[in-house]
């Protein structure tokens, strides 16, 4: 595959180049399939099912979705459980994970800890199991090919910052240490500076290069805020897309802690802003 292109684009009179990974593929695209590049490159017969977990509008599980389409493999994904307007919804990722062949299995709020804990008990050597947003040690090989466009691409551009949006934190994370001459920033979209440490260190050790920008107020994610939807109509006038539920927090954070040149790394996800726009409706921000 050729690598990605990049946009520039000018936000409150500052130039940003954007490195457009949501061009890869309508559903495997953005970080997910750097953090997938592992699987998607091993052999169709190694496995036969691929189990995951998480929630039920994940970026994700519906990139595992496709992929598992693609390579025929079974796909089998948990969730607590679902109110029946969620599981009703003819759009969003969910909708569309269904339709590409997902086979979803709900678990009682009160045993989910423990049974997703069991689940890597039970697979065999036929059967992949992937962790909530794919944050595994595999993630390390694609996003170090992602490393490697953005060296050749920004041989000319100079620009000596990097920016992600973080759910687990493995793209940030390893696109640092793939990047060590680089300035890396990220900030949590789920949950706090704190939890999204915990996170990272459980993958590797967090490198100095990597800066995590506090968010300027607490936000429960994939909760409409208006000023995330002004951020989002702000990027929409660029011409380029960008997801409802990370790139808002990230943007803001770039506009209110930063003022060097920075490239965004486009992380994909927009095929659910139209149901992230319906809530937004539903809530009167629109």
């Amino acid at each position: 595959m050729q690598a990605s292109p990049l946009s520039k684009i000018v936000l409150e009179e500052r130039e940003f180049f954007v490195k457009r990974d949501d061009l890869i593929d309508p559903y495997l695209a953005g970080n997910k399939y750097r953090k997938l590049y592992t699987l998607l490159k091993t052999p169709n017969n190694t496995y036969d099912t691929l189990i995951s977990y998480g929630g039920s509008q994940s970026n994700a599980m519906l990139a595992l979705a496709a992929m598992c389409q693609k390579k025929n493999w079974k796909f089998i994904y948990y969730t607590k459980k679902l109110s029946n307007t969620q599981k009703n919804k003819h759009e969003g990722n969910y909708a569309h994970a269904l339709r590409l062949g997902m086979q979803h299995s709900e678990i009682e709020n009160d045993y989910y800890k423990k049974f997703i804990a069991s689940l890597r008990l039970h697979v065999n050597e036929k059967t992949c199991f992937v962790d909530q947003g794919g944050a595994v040690q595999e993630a390390k090989i694609g996003l170090e090919v992602l490393a490697q466009e953005v060296r050749e691409q920004n041989s000319t551009l100079h620009v000596k910052a990097m920016a992600t949006p973080s759910g687990t934190g493995t793209t940030a994370l390893f696109l640092a240490l793939a990047l060590p001459e680089y300035k890396v920033y990220t900030t949590p979209c789920i949950g706090d500076v704190s939890y999204l440490k915990q996170q990272m260190n459980a993958l590797a050790k967090i490198p100095d290069n990597l800066t995590i920008l506090k968010p300027k107020k607490k936000y429960h994610f994939a909760k409409p805020y208006l000023e995330f939807y002004e951020i989002y109509k702000r990027l929409h006038v660029t011409g380029i897309e960008f997801d409802l539920l990370y790139a808002p927090a990230m943007w803001q954070a770039l506009l209110e802690q930063t003022d060097e040149n920075i490239m965004y790394i486009h992380s994909g996800g927009v095929s659910g802003n139209k149901s992230m726009l319906a809530r937004y409706k539903k809530k009167g921000i629109i």
